[in-house]
């Protein structure tokens, strides 16, 4: 998925357009964790922890989605 960016950010925006919401953990400058909620109630169904940039780019200084 080259053109989506890594991996990780596939994840997250394959979370997003199905409708899932995310909120921030934790981030370092090296490192984002990210719970992946539930669009209905906000149940965290999953997290994401990565080191790629593209991540912690599209979160920018976002908490929440």
């Amino acid at each position: 998925m080259s053109d989506v960016g890594s991996d990780d950010l596939a994840r997250l925006l394959r979370w997003e357009n199905a409708g899932g919401a995310w909120r921030v953990l934790h981030r370092t400058d090296d490192e984002i964790a990210v719970a992946l909620l539930t669009c209905d109630g906000g149940t965290e169904m999953e997290r994401l922890t990565s080191g790629s940039a593209d991540v912690r780019e599209h979160v920018g200084d976002r908490d929440v989605s």
